[in-house]
């Protein structure tokens, strides 16, 4: 078999029982986290509203949930929905080694196909995710170079192919129809770089919606019987030759399928921003807390980043990065993160407000930080980070974080990230009861005995 095939076969004949137990849990909370972090994002996500709109003016057959605001739309319309909220606030779970977001389509895609059909279980979904997100994962190490060198930028691109993987489990295609529901998607979803470049852009905020749709209606259709190609990943017109010109590792795609879960590795943000940018908020908060720095003590801040890294993609241009315009160019800048780091002392939703962006003490900090490039850190390294705080009075007090919190080497406790789901559930569009949101904690920690998804859903 080729690659597309053996990933589709290992879909196919994956199920729940074959699940490691460290991977059910993680799932778990990757659901619980993603869900929370969508709920948040009903009020304070930036350009969602039109996403939503559209699909409950659109109509049509009420099967699956649009999270937090109490309307049920066609399935594909609801990820369509959900999908532009998941990513929106950059606070869903991300993979390091694969510098992206596994369920940031995933969920969307696995939830509205879940409702959409009925009487899906808890088991069930676990299956689902866990694949998707798994073959997410594995799309973006077997990568040997970043796309971004070639105009792509590559999360929701992949991230298609995971609400594809959930939704075509979840149907229960077989391996010929879910290599079908792979080639249906490489046909739907692509994003540009461009957002990168265009500062007042929404797409980086909400570009998962496209992803999660794709994935709907890719499985939807492959389960229709539309046919697709023998090689939509590994093809001369495939997924990676189209977007890294083929340079990828075979090996990392498919070794230890069924025994190693990538998805395992996923890491858990504590912090509303890039995931780029965790490593040097944690060294600021360490030095500032640990040596009481105040703003006014600051004389310059120095930041190390790799020369092809996605921390140095977080520093350029400087300028611009120090004075963000909108909430998601805010998350993507190391400089505005680490000064709402060292004036607030913490960073959560509140500091990317369109008034905390224009925050004076905060922006005051921002121009006294700079970057220097060091040549040894990889495009890959964003698990690491080093910042110095040179004082007014001389002294320089500095910090490198190796690994950085919420990576499954240095985790996040349990009950911290039932406090995230919490907090995140209070900015909800729906009001939602302390005692509801505590019964879908307890759901989805035991997901594997829930009956119906729905009890989950009915609640949100």
């Amino acid at each position: 078999m080729n690659e597309s095939q053996t990933l589709a076969r290992y879909i196919f004949e994956t199920h729940y029982n074959d699940l490691p137990q460290d991977v059910v849990t993680v799932t778990k909370k990757a659901f619980l986290d993603g869900l929370g972090v969508i709920l948040a994002a009903s009020t304070l996500g930036e350009g969602c509203k039109p996403f939503i709109n559209l699909a409950i003016a659109g109509g049509g057959k009420k099967e699956s949930t649009i999270i937090g605001f109490d309307a049920k739309v066609p399935s594909y319309m609801a990820a369509f929905a959900n999908g532009s909220m998941s990513h929106a606030l950059d606070f869903e779970d991300a993979h390091e080694g694969a510098l992206l977001h596994p369920n940031a389509a995933t969920i969307p895609a696995a939830l509205a196909i879940a409702e959409s059909i009925g009487g899906v279980n808890g088991k069930e979904m676990i299956t689902a995710l866990t694949l998707g997100s798994d073959v997410v994962c594995r799309l973006g190490v077997a990568l040997n170079e970043n796309p971004l060198n070639y105009g792509w930028y590559i999360p929701p691109i992949l991230g298609a192919f995971g609400g594809t993987t959930a939704a075509s489990k979840l149907l229960g295609l077989s391996a010929e129809q879910i290599l079908d529901a792979f080639s249906l998607c490489l046909c739907q979803n692509t994003c540009s770089a461009e957002l990168m470049h265009s500062p007042h852009s929404d797409v980086r905020a909400i570009r998962d919606g496209f992803s999660a749709k794709a994935g709907v209606l890719s499985a939807l259709l492959a389960k229709g019987g539309v046919r697709g190609f023998d090689q939509p990943i590994e093809g001369k017109a495939g997924l990676f030759s189209l977007y890294s010109r083929g340079n990828y590792n075979p090996l990392e795609l498919i070794k230890g399928l069924g025994k190693t879960f990538e998805s395992a590795g996923i890491s858990f943000k504590p912090w509303p921003s890039c995931r780029g940018t965790h490593a040097y908020v944690e060294a600021t908060l360490e030095l500032v807390n640990k040596n009481d720095i105040k703003p006014m003590d600051v004389e310059e801040i120095r930041v190390a980043v790799g020369a092809e890294s996605l921390s140095r993609r977080l520093c350029e241009p400087l300028e611009r990065k120090r004075h963000p315009i909108t909430a998601i160019d805010a998350k993507f800048s190391i400089p505005f993160v680490v000064a709402t780091a060292l004036v607030y002392r913490e960073v959560t939703l509140h500091h990317f407000t369109s008034r905390a962006l224009v925050n004076p003490d905060v922006l005051e900090v921002a121009d006294k930080i700079t970057y220097d490039v060091d040549n040894h850190l990889r495009w890959r390294d964003s698990v690491q980070g080093s910042v110095q705080i040179k004082l007014k009075h001389g002294e320089v007090k500095s910090k490198t974080i190796e690994v950085v919190y919420g990576h499954p080497l240095n985790p996040i406790s349990e009950e911290r990230l039932i406090a995230k789901f919490m907090n995140c559930a209070s900015f909800s569009t729906k009001s939602i009861s302390e005692k509801t949101l505590g019964k879908v904690v307890e759901l989805i920690l035991s997901l594997e005995e829930v009956k119906n998804i729905s009890d989950i859903t009915d609640c949100l």
